[in-house]
């Protein structure tokens, strides 16, 4: 019942901030997608996860939730302080280098192996990067392999 809640609540603020992303313009666009494709892009992902949420069906066994004991919140401060070194190192190692260092270490945290979580982490990132970079023309920054561009 309580993750029926939490997905109700997450649909309706994912609605409120979609309609206050829909009216934003920015005086100067450096993107050609323009500055609310981003934020309405991720809107949409969280509210198709929240419909699913609010929608499966209650016989549909999840498996046996962890309790909320040391384990789980040392975990996620750990992912919390992986997401803060990867937002403070995101410009000078560039978006590359930070992303897969982050897909790594979050593959670690969550009981991957080293060979998974190195390929995983690494194609993530270089997909991103294209994905990004090349299909949508929104600059990355490279950091220190910059000198690799051109």
């Amino acid at each position: 019942m309580q993750d029926r809640i939490f997905a109700g609540v997450t649909l309706l603020l994912c609605c409120v901030l979609a309609i206050a992303a829909w009216g934003y313009s920015a005086p100067f666009s450096y993107e050609p997608v323009g500055p609310k494709a981003f934020p309405l892009l991720l809107l949409l992902l969280i509210a198709a996860g929240a419909v699913q949420l609010l929608f499966k069906s209650g016989g549909e066994s999840q498996g046996e939730e962890p309790p909320m004991g040391r384990a789980v919140m040392v975990k996620v401060a750990i992912c919390l302080a992986m997401m803060a070194l990867y937002a403070a190192l995101f410009e000078t190692l560039g978006f590359l280098l930070s992303s897969v260092l982050f897909g790594i270490g979050m593959g670690r945290l969550y009981d991957g192996r080293w060979p998974q979580s190195l390929i995983s982490g690494t194609i993530l990132a270089i997909g991103l990067y294209l994905l990004f970079d090349k299909a949508l023309d929104v600059p990355l920054p490279l950091g220190i392999l910059s000198s690799l561009e051109n």
